[in-house]
C-alpha cells in the first residue's frame, strides 16, 4: 500500500517531538523515533538528512504552533499574553523542554533559521511596543523577554515551583499571581517613548 508522504513526514515530526523532549539530541535514537512513527529509519534521513536536522525542524515547527495558538497583537493585554503563553507551556510542556534541550546543545551559537526567528521576535517587541504607545526599542524588547519568562519559567523548572510553593499549592493560584504580578509590574514600569530615544532624539 503506497504511503502519503505527507503523513509519513507528519507521524516523523511527532514522533520526534516526543523523543527530543524526552533525550536531547545526543540521547534520541533515531529507530526509537522511527518505531513511534511506524515507518523504517531510512525515511529520517531520506526527509531530513540527519538527525540534528530533524531536531532543529521539530523545535522550529513547535515555535510556529506557539506562535499560532498565542499571537502578540498590538493593543493586547501584555498581562493577558503571559497567562495565554502560560497556559500554552502548561498544556504543552514539551515545547519548554525542547528549548532547554536547544540552549544545552548550542549554548551561545547561532541557531538553524535564526533570522527567521529573530524577526517573528521583533515583530513581537513592535507590537507590544505600538500597545505601550512607544517604539521599539532594547527597554521594550528586555520587557518581552521578561514576559515569556515569566509564563514559562514555572513549567520550565516544575521541580523548583514544588520545592517553593509545596506540593499543595493550586495550579490556578500560580496562574492568577503571575498574571496579577505582570498588570501591577507594567502599572509601574511601562516604557515610555522618551525610553525609546537615541542620540537623534530631540529635547521637549
Amino acid at each position: 500500500m503506497h504511503q502519503d508522504p505527507t503523513d509519513t513526514r507528519h507521524r516523523l515530526l511527532a514522533a520526534a517531538k516526543e523523543e527530543f523532549a524526552a533525550h536531547g539530541i545526543a540521547g534520541a535514537r533515531v529507530d526509537r523515533i522511527a518505531a513511534l512513527a511506524g515507518v523504517n529509519k531510512e525515511r529520517i534521513y531520506g526527509y531530513f538528512t540527519n538527525k540534528q536536522k530533524l531536531f532543529d525542524r521539530v523545535v522550529d515547527q513547535a515555535l510556529d504552533e506557539l506562535s499560532d495558538a498565542v499571537p502578540l497583537e498590538p493593543g493586547n493585554d501584555p498581562a493577558e499574553y503571559v497567562g495565554r503563553v502560560y497556559d500554552f507551556h502548561r498544556a504543552n510542556p514539551t515545547l519548554v523542554r525542547l528549548f532547554l534541550w536547544e540552549a544545552l546543545h548550542y549554548r551561545d551559537g547561532l541557531l538553524p533559521n535564526e533570522a527567521r526567528r529573530a524577526t517573528r521576535y521583533e515583530q513581537k517587541v513592535a507590537a507590544l511596543a505600538e500597545t505601550f504607545g512607544t517604539k521599539a526599542s532594547p527597554q521594550v524588547a528586555a520587557c518581552l523577554l521578561s514576559l515569556i519568562g515569566l509564563a514559562a519559567w514555572p513549567n520550565a523548572v516544575p521541580q523548583m515551583a514544588r520545592l517553593i510553593l509545596g506540593s499543595a499549592a493550586p495550579e490556578a493560584d500560580l496562574r492568577s499571581y503571575v498574571v496579577e504580578f505582570t498588570r501591577r509590574a507594567l502599572t509601574d514600569t511601562l516604557p515610555t517613548p522618551t525610553d525609546a530615544c537615541t542620540g537623534n532624539c530631540s529635547d521637549p
